[in-house]
């Protein structure tokens, strides 16, 4: 599927951008050129994997010139690159929209002046009903990228989106900030134990992005079916693993933060699909019945938004497997 092409990972030093260049680079990829702009994440990430196929540019989505010019001959884009924690879009919004909307433009912009054959966009589920700012630039940078293929001409490129919620054991996760929490202090900061978030690994983030990139359309967003936790049972496992008495403190709720995660809404639901391991939400206008019946897509069941209370619910002794399969604690 990716044997031999030239790949282009946008914020390319992030916990997805390293394991996604890891998964590459077993796919006997061409290139991989990691396109970011911190240039000791880049020397961390040049050390840690040495391999003569990763070139490493310092670059910025905001600068469409550079991102262009790194873009030269590139087969598929991988557009990982974004201000992602939600209090400092929050109190930074003008940067949030820069990075994560005006450097979405250069992208898809600099995809189609370069002829790249795929571009796939990283999204988020506070993309769905947006109650912050990280957020609505999240679900403006999925519409751009869907509706790039009403505004491409005769270029070729197909734009699609994966969706999903925070990475367990990504940085800015709630699991590692309650482990940090523990390590540095001997105890837990929690808003509402009563929060529901969906559960997703890095392999299954990563098995996702593989199958859009293999199965999808264009203007497609792909999103995983996937099981949820309850907060209280994520910080009982934490604690059961560790083994000894943590302080519980509670805290207000942070600016913009949801109770349960949404992947998708009411209003998506029309547009929603589904095959075996995945909903696909197809841009009004684009589903046809013989493309359906050909992949063998279904049209969803559900009456309700697909939210993270909603499915069922992994218990603590699931929860504690995963912590120590994905090597957590």
């Amino acid at each position: 599927m990716l044997q031999g092409k030239k790949i282009l990972i946008t914020g390319g030093t992030g916990s997805l951008g390293t394991a996604l260049t890891h998964r590459l680079l077993k796919e006997n990829v061409g290139v991989v050129r990691i396109y970011s702009r911190d240039e000791w994440k880049q020397t961390q990430m040049q050390e840690k994997i040495r391999d003569k196929r990763l070139r490493f540019l310092i670059g910025d989505v905001r600068d469409k010139d550079r991102l262009s010019r790194a873009m030269e001959g590139i087969d598929v884009v991988f557009h990982t690159a974004a201000l992602k924690h939600v209090p400092v879009a929050e109190y930074n919004p003008f940067e949030a929209i820069k990075t994560n909307v005006i450097g979405t433009q250069n992208v898809i912009e600099s995809c189609l002046d370069n002829e790249v054959k795929m571009a796939l966009a990283i999204g988020t589920d506070k993309a769905v009903s947006p109650l912050n700012t990280y957020g609505a630039t999240k679900l403006l940078m999925e519409r751009m990228f869907t509706a790039a293929n009403f505004y491409k001409g005769a270029h070729k490129t197909d734009f699609l989106c994966v969706r999903y919620g925070n990475v367990l054991g990504s940085r800015g996760s709630v699991a590692p900030k309650f482990i940090e929490q523990i390590q540095k202090d001997g105890k837990i900061t929690i808003t509402d134990p009563r929060m529901t978030r969906f559960n997703i690994t890095m392999k299954q983030a990563l098995d996702l992005i593989f199958r859009a990139i293999k199965n999808g359309k264009d203007g497609e967003v792909f999103i995983p079916k996937l099981k949820a936790y309850t907060v209280d049972e994520l910080k009982n496992a934490i604690i059961e693993i560790i083994g000894k008495k943590i302080q519980v403190q509670k805290i207000p709720v942070r600016p913009g933060e949801k109770f349960h995660e949404t992947l998708i809404n009411k209003d998506e639901i029309a547009y929603t699909f589904e095959s075996k391991d995945d909903y696909i939400i197809r841009s009004p206008g684009v589903e046809t019945l013989s493309d359906v019946k050909s992949r063998n897509l279904k049209k969803v069941k559900f009456t309700e938004p697909y939210s993270s209370d909603k499915v069922e619910l992994i218990n603590k002794q699931e929860l504690k497997d995963i912590i120590l399969k994905e090597k957590l604690l």
